[in-house]
Formats: structure tokens, C-alpha cells, sequence
């Protein structure tokens, strides 16, 4: 198969893989339109079978698998392409392998062993298992699938394109996220084949932006770490075949910092009900942090490529949200230290309208008299101007707050 797939071609690949593959939906989130000043429509491909488009390429590399011939399937992932690999071997009755670094979600791991996948750990990144996975490939006669660089591969990420470009009237810029370039590539040729004036941006994580920093230089870049959030999209090194169709098909490269992209999963959560992962969220992200401008007319649609977050990691980006929100503070000061000392302070708390999250006495303070005890509290409210009521309440009740 080839990747310079005409659209007849293309949509052939896509059809074949029907049987399995979700169409997404593509909604237009009004709240987020306003905000960012366009027509935002998001193509949640989180709402994919195994949580991400990654399923899309993994059918599409084992349609022609001979099941009685194939000894099994290898790969290298952080989850995603694992998860979707398992699941598709899984419906073809081939066996299948993972190699998944050390520090892969936990989460991640147990849905590639239920989906029948055996897992093995190691490696510091993406990059080292996708090494490990290739040597295996060769040794034992296992069909190797690369996450990314493989032209079938970016021919089933294709559908994705295709999918926006019948759902969305009025198409005229889209946003994908960039790990290795796969779904990034296949989008952009699908569009560009429907309609070649549609403009395909893509988005790395800065923490690890060797896509980037290729397409800057001309020459392919490996980055020595990879330091964000976005875990599915940490590619130290494009690939041979992708690096070459972005640079043809993308109209832009862009990235954007962890705390945009924290605050972008927060907001779909919030706004929209979404559940995505840090890089599922990264095009919102460079939207709402003004790295892309919405087309100046028609839609901007936004692909939300995953929704396999580790739940402790999307309590905590809530959380950073809250405390950056002022909607979750900290604040520290005295009370008689006597039966109801704390129960008034409490009470003129509840009368402020906050919500009291934890309590804590501090007495091992030098400097406190005798009498009295440090009270630390974090607390609950509805954001900036609220909290300066609260202050105000505490001090006119003879309070002395202080940042805890």
C-alpha cells in the first residue's frame, strides 16, 4: 500500500475497517466558539473504540493478515497503539506483543492485557520499546507494526480526515495533535484530497517537540528528553516516512506548554463533558493559548486523538486548574485555643460561602502564644472575587489571614 493514496483508495482503506471502527461524532462546542472568537467543532475520536484513532491504523495493517500464517504481532507503544493493536489482533486471531516503557500508565498496561495483549515493560521511552519490539520482530518471525511510520498505518489514521471532511460544513482549518506524525499525515492527505484549500495545523507538546524542530532545521532532530504531560505524543525522533508528509501537507507546526495543555483537559471536562488525555487535548490547547487563530470564516475543527488519561493524573490537572482558578485556596490563621475556638472560625467560614475542603491545627509554632493555635485550611470557592469576600469576612470578624 501506498500513502500517495488517492482519495478513491483512501476511502476503500476506511470502509474496510468499518466493521470495527466508530464513526466519531463532530460537535461544535458554542461555549468554546465564543471564547476563542470561531466555529470550534471537535472531532472526538476519545469516543473511539479502545479510547483513541489509533485503532483505525492497526486495522488497517493487519486486513491482509493471514491469521493460520502469522506467528503474531509486535509493537512498541506508551498505551494508545497498544491498547488498539491488541484489539485488533484480538478480532483477527493473531496473537500479540507490547513492549511498554517502565513508566506506562498502569491503566494503559491492564487494557492492552484485557484486551488479550501480553505486555512486556522496559525502556525510558516510546523510542526504546519500539527498539525492543523490532529485535523481537526479527528474532521470533513476529510481524512488526510501527506506531507511526508505516504506510498502512497512515492510511487507516486517514479516516479520520475523511470522516471531518463529510461531517463538517464549512471546513476550512483543522487542528491535530503530533507524536510521531501518523494520524497528522493521514489527516492532512484525506483533507487535502477532498478539499485542498482546508488548512491542517499541527501541535506538539514543547517538552518534547522533535517534529518541530525537524521541519525548523530541514533534517530530522532527536530530542534527548521527553518532559510533558502528554505522554501519547512523546516521540523523541519523527519517522523516516512521516517526517517528509508533514512537511508536505501540514500548513504549520506549533507547540504549547504542559499548563496549556492541562488547562485545555480541564475545560473540555468542564464545558463539555469530554474526557480526554493530555494529548488528546493539545489542539484545544494551542487554540485557547493563541499558538493557532480559528479560520476567519467557516469551522475549526479540533481532533481530540485520545481519552486515556490515568484518572490520578486528571484529578490532579483538575485540581492545578482549581488552585490556578483561584477557586481552590490555601489560607492559614489563629484561634482561641479553647472549646469553640475553631467551631466560630468554621461558622464564619459557612457564612462567607465556602466550601471547606481540609482542616488542620499547627500548635508546634514557636512564635503562637500559649492560648492560641495555627488553624491551615484549603478551601472552596467560586473563583477570584469571592475568595476577596471571604478575606474580607474572616478579617471583619477580627481574623488574621495569611497565605497558607
Amino acid at each position: 500500500m501506498s500513502v500517495e493514496l488517492d482519495l478513491d483508495g483512501l476511502r476503500a482503506v476506511h470502509a474496510a475497517s468499518r466493521e470495527l471502527v466508530r464513526e466519531t461524532p463532530a460537535m461544535t462546542s458554542r461555549s468554546l466558539s465564543r471564547e476563542i472568537g470561531g466555529e470550534i467543532v471537535l472531532k472526538a475520536e476519545n469516543l473511539q473504540r479502545t479510547g483513541s484513532f489509533k485503532l483505525r491504523g492497526a486495522l488497517a495493517k493487519l486486513r491482509g493478515v493471514d491469521p493460520t500464517a502469522c506467528a503474531g504481532v509486535v509493537t512498541g507503544s506508551a498505551g494508545n497503539h497498544a491498547q488498539s493493536l491488541a484489539y485488533a489482533a484480538r478480532a483477527r486471531g493473531v496473537r500479540c506483543r507490547v513492549y511498554m516503557p517502565e513508566a506506562a500508565a498502569i491503566g494503559k498496561v491492564e487494557a492492552v492485557r484485557a484486551f488479550g495483549g501480553e505486555v512486556v515493560l522496559g525502556g525510558a521511552s516510546v523510542d526504546d520499546c519500539v527498539a525492543a519490539a523490532r529485535q523481537a520482530a526479527a528474532s521470533e518471525g513476529l510481524l512488526f507494526v510501527h506506531p507511526f511510520d508505516d504506510p498502512d498505518v497512515i492510511a487507516g489514521q486517514a479516516g479520520v480526515g475523511l470522516e471531518l471532511a463529510a461531517q463538517v460544513a464549512g471546513l476550512r482549518r483543522v487542528v491535530v495533535p503530533v507524536g510521531g506524525g501518523g494520524l497528522a499525515s493521514g489527516t492532512a492527505i484525506a483533507l487535502k484530497a477532498a478539499d485542498p484549500s482546508i488548512e491542517v495545523f499541527g501541535v506538539q507538546a514543547s517538552g518534547c517537540a522533535a517534529v518541530a524542530e525537524s521541519l525548523a532545521r530541514g533534517a530530522p532532530v532527536e530530542v534527548a528528553d521527553a518532559q510533558t504531560i502528554a505522554d501519547g505524543i512523546a516521540v523523541k525522533r519523527p519517522g523516516e516516512l512521516t517526517l517528509p508528509l508533514l512537511g508536505r501537507w501540514l500548513d504549520g507546526m506549533l507547540t504549547v506548554g504542559d499548563e496549556a495543555i492541562v488547562e485545555a483537559m480541564v475545560r473540555l471536562a468542564e464545558r463539555t463533558k469530554l474526557v480526554t488525555e493530555g494529548a488528546g487535548a493539545i489542539g484545544l490547547a494551542a487554540l485557547l493559548a493563541g499558538a493557532v487563530e480559528p479560520a476567519p470564516a467557516g469551522a475549526t475543527a479540533v481532533v481530540l486523538s485520545g481519552g486515556n488519561v490515568d484518572p490520578r493524573l486528571l484529578a490532579a490537572a483538575i485540581n492545578r486548574h482549581e488552585i490556578t482558578a483561584s477557586r481552590r485556596v490555601r489560607i492559614t490563621t489563629r484561634v482561641p485555643d479553647r472549646p469553640g475556638g475553631l467551631s466560630d472560625l468554621l461558622a464564619a467560614i459557612a457564612a462567607a460561602g465556602a466550601n471547606i475542603l481540609e482542616v488542620s491545627h499547627v500548635r508546634d509554632i514557636a512564635e503562637l502564644p500559649l492560648s492560641e493555635t495555627s488553624v491551615d485550611l484549603v478551601l472552596e470557592t467560586r473563583g477570584p472575587e469571592h475568595t476577596a469576600e471571604l478575606r474580607d469576612a474572616l478579617a471583619a470578624a477580627g481574623y488574621e489571614v495569611g497565605e497558607g
